[in-house]
């Protein structure tokens, strides 16, 4: 039986922390769907289609990883897709509590799925989709924490 992941995240926009994490993960797993899911308590700056078409861009040279965007409980999402697991990434501890609350909830509802926490590589331990945005809206440069066409959907979204 093949071992599918879940990697859920908002994506708001990929950095190259979230892609060490799937990058590692789609190693670990035989099929990585990276499922965007719409962070309600986030105001975000690209749309849900807008996101997933920079993360297929970025992970078209990935071939067990697949891209797709949902609404509702990510458990409900794992069970469609067979998904034994929910790959998730850490930067610091600080990460680590909000997870084990998320994690301990999707037990409750499927405890066949578990969840998998990789920590992220140190040089993007600091990393966050916020700071990128922050530092692009700033015009600042972004080119070491996220992929080219990433860097360029933020300079158009902040061209004004």
């Amino acid at each position: 039986m093949a071992s599918i992941a879940v990697c859920p995240g908002s994506f708001d926009p990929i950095t190259y922390g979230h892609l060490d994490i799937i990058k590692r993960g789609a190693k670990v797993f035989d099929k990585v769907y990276i499922c965007v899911l719409n962070n309600s308590s986030k105001n975000p700056l690209f749309t849900v289609d807008e996101r997933c078409d920079l993360i297929k861009q970025v992970t078209s040279s990935i071939p067990n990883v697949e891209v797709e965007m949902f609404k509702g409980l990510l458990v409900d999402y794992a069970q469609s897709k067979n998904a034994s697991a929910i790959l998730r990434g850490l930067r610091a501890v600080s990460d680590f509590e909000y997870e084990m609350q998320i994690t301990s909830m999707n037990r409750v509802l499927d405890e066949k799925i578990e969840t998998f926490f990789m920590m992220t590589n140190n040089q993007y331990s600091f990393l966050s989709s916020s700071i990128v945005k922050e530092i692009a809206k700033y015009h600042g440069e972004i080119s070491e924490l996220v992929p080219y066409e990433v860097e360029t959907a933020l300079r158009e979204k902040y061209a004004d």
